[in-house]
């Protein structure tokens, strides 16, 4: 009699431990659906602030895309916001929370752009982060490596850096 009770009780935790891994499971599923969502979102309020942006800072805009990718001998790159005219191509970083390793990630691609886009090789290539949350330090350390820093103020997105910032312009490295 115990040994089947025991059995019985076994039983039940495996279907219970089943059932909420199951759930568990599709819990992430959501929650990894609903940051990519809000990955989107902090995109569509960058992307149409960046024209008037950085026309302000004397580089004007003729196209904005998002989302964009390229492959090459199996890499992928892929830009968040690309901002072109006919002398400047900027990249544009966003994160709904910035940190220095994203910054870091940035410069990385800042580095290989070129070769995934050779297209632009003719242009002045700047960087940009954005973030509606500003991790401690992240925002300078953009500063000191030549990149705008893009923030949520009220219901607007601004340029953090001071108007005498002069941005890097970058090559491959």
């Amino acid at each position: 009699e115990t040994e089947r009770r025991f059995q019985e009780t076994e039983r039940i935790l495996k279907e219970q431990s089943l059932k909420t891994d199951r759930q568990i499971t599709r819990l992430s599923q959501e929650i990894g659906n609903l940051g990519g969502k809000w990955g989107r979102f902090v995109e569509n309020m960058v992307a149409p602030a960046c024209e008037t942006l950085f026309l302000n800072r004397d580089i004007p805009v003729h196209q904005v895309s998002q989302r964009v990718r390229k492959r090459l001998d199996g890499k992928t790159l892929e830009i968040d916001v690309l901002v072109t005219n006919e002398n400047h191509v900027l990249v544009v970083e966003v994160k709904s929370s910035l940190s220095v390793d994203d910054v870091k990630e940035l410069i990385k691609n800042l580095r290989e752009f070129r070769q995934f886009f050779p297209e632009y090789n003719h242009k002045q290539l700047y960087g940009a982060v954005a973030g509606i949350e500003i991790e401690e330090g992240a925002d300078k350390y953009a500063y000191r490596q030549g990149l705008f820093v893009l923030a949520q103020k009220g219901e607007n997105v601004v340029i953090l850096n001071d108007t005498e910032f002069q941005p890097k312009t970058w090559y491959n490295i």
